[in-house]
């Protein structure tokens, strides 16, 4: 990402409706800045194990604890973790750590089916206590989930809406006394920004909530 060659904007007004979907995906995702990354992890009905990252992730609710992940179609079906989790109604959400980075993006990539991304990436691949997904053996914290619901977003992407039934946390992470907050100087998250670019935990700002009354 080369600053220097920046440009600046012709219009100061965009109407989405007026411009291709490639620019629009090009404005969402280095607006919205940075994202958290669903590392999701599935088995498909037979067995077979498939893991891959989705940036349009999100909490949902605690309430019951929900998690969001939109996962677009692939040559006009749909994509390998949405298929399994249609057929097993499960998944893990595995939190992709700096230490992570690298092998989450090695298993990023488009591949067939029937190939194994833990193996791709070299990663240890454990079986969830709750649900029936994969996910990945070393990583410091998962999110087990299992569907809660299923939401269409237009013809090209479907909202997985998981309901979080167990959380596995490394004893490397460390918790803030009195809370179940996970420190996030121990877990250090990465976030997406655009094409291939990413963030990495930097200066932490705390700010007290104002009082109002």
């Amino acid at each position: 990402m080369d600053s220097s060659r920046a440009e600046t904007w012709e219009t100061s007004l965009i109407e989405t409706d007026e411009i291709s979907a490639g620019d629009r995906y090009q404005l969402l995702t280095s607006l919205v800045v940075p994202r958290p990354i669903g590392w999701l992890s599935s088995f498909a009905s037979d067995g077979s194990a498939n893991l891959a990252p989705f940036s349009y992730f999100a909490a949902l609710a605690d309430t019951p604890m929900l998690v969001g992940a939109s996962i677009g179609r692939r040559r006009g079906g749909p994509k390998d973790t949405l298929r399994n989790i249609r057929e097993t109604k499960a998944f893990c959400v595995n939190v992709v750590t700096e230490g992570q980075l690298e092998a989450m993006n090695a298993t990023a990539g488009d591949y067939p089916p029937e190939v194994d991304e833990f193996e791709v990436a070299g990663l240890p691949r454990a079986r969830a206590a709750r649900v029936f997904a994969p996910y990945v053996g070393n990583c410091p914290a998962v999110l087990e989930c299992r569907l809660y619901r299923e939401v269409e977003l237009g013809p090209s992407n479907s909202l997985v809406i998981g309901e979080v039934v167990a959380v596995r946390i490394d004893p490397s992470l460390r918790r803030v006394p009195g809370s179940c907050h996970v420190a996030t100087e121990s877990l250090r998250p990465v976030g997406r920004l655009f094409s291939v670019h990413y963030s990495l935990l930097g200066p932490i700002k705390a700010l007290a909530r104002p009082r109002v009354g």
